[in-house]
């Protein structure tokens, strides 16, 4: 897949050797072009199994996909905060526990 800018405030991608101008900020450029990167890819590993056919079948079967590996790394990242958290909670826990032993041992 080829990219490049064809002015400041567009860029043209190239998905499946078709060409498509999108108009974007020269902030996201660089996440545009990554992201038609990884949508080219997966469209043509789709295309190269040789069991879907057309464009729009491709393109379906490359979204589904693509919304699956987000929601899986969504699941991922909210496990792991909930778990980050009953273990921050844990070693507050630990602290005061340990905060109200050394006090008691002041007096």
């Amino acid at each position: 897949m080829s990219t490049h800018s064809s002015a400041a405030s567009t860029v043209v991608v190239k998905i499946l050797d078709r060409e498509y101008q999108i108009s974007c900020p020269p902030s996201e450029q660089d996440a545009l072009l990554k992201s038609a990167r990884y949508l080219d890819e997966n469209m043509r590993k789709i295309k190269a199994r040789g069991t879907i056919h057309g464009l729009e079948k491709i393109s379906v079967m490359a979204a589904l996909n693509i919304t699956h590996e987000l929601i899986q790394k969504n699941r991922q990242i909210n496990e792991s905060r909930h778990s980050n958290a009953q273990k921050i909670k844990y070693l507050e826990d630990k602290i005061e526990h340990a905060l109200h032993k050394a006090r008691q041992m002041d007096l």
